[in-house]
């Protein structure tokens, strides 16, 4: 059985002078490859996205009207990348840091059921019936304790990765341009 092909998702954009001021910052006096996109410009190359799958490609399709217009695609397209690089390199610091904390609660967690284990059971050695209920005291105290770090664990990394192999293929995104006629 033939696998089929990543379907690839298109983000249409116009170079057209009234459109392309909406899709930088108007605040940032930078040079148009290193200014900031626009909030409503992220929000809607997000949106195109939202229904990409694992696999998906992107394209992003580039329309433009006149030659004069057509010497503003490079620059745009490096100010995407470059925005989706930095939004990537947020997001896997992010990662980083949750897995450390949650490595570390793990670690605290751990460390503390067994000095629970093994130092409380000695100071009640004579006593069966105390033995026996702080046993299981401490058996649902364990669970209790590395409930929340084995979760975190086992659940809580999956939107970082995914949100990280979006930003990626946002960022490596195929450029097609074409002229549009009147």
């Amino acid at each position: 059985m033939a696998k089929a092909l990543p379907g690839k998702i298109s983000i249409f954009l116009s170079l057209d002078p009234d459109i392309f001021k909406g899709y930088f910052n108007a605040q940032d006096p930078a040079p148009i490859y290193k200014r900031q996109l626009s909030h409503e410009f992220e929000q809607y190359i997000m949106a195109c996205s939202q229904s990409a799958k694992r696999y998906n490609e992107f394209v992003y399709k580039i329309s433009w009207r006149n030659e004069e217009d057509k010497e503003f695609a490079e620059p745009l397209v490096y100010a995407i990348r470059r925005h989706f690089s930095e939004k990537k390199e947020i997001r896997q610091a992010e990662f980083e840091k949750f897995k450390r904390r949650t490595y570390s609660l793990l670690l605290v967690s751990i460390t503390v059921v067994m000095v629970c284990h093994h130092f409380l059971p000695l100071l009640f050695n004579g006593n069966k019936i105390i033995h026996t209920g702080l046993s299981n005291s401490m058996d649902v105290f364990t669970w209790v304790i590395l409930w929340k770090p084995i979760d975190r664990l086992i659940f809580y990394w999956n939107p970082f990765l995914k949100e990280i192999s979006l930003l990626d293929r946002l960022q490596k995104a195929e450029v097609i341009t074409n002229k549009v006629e009147d």
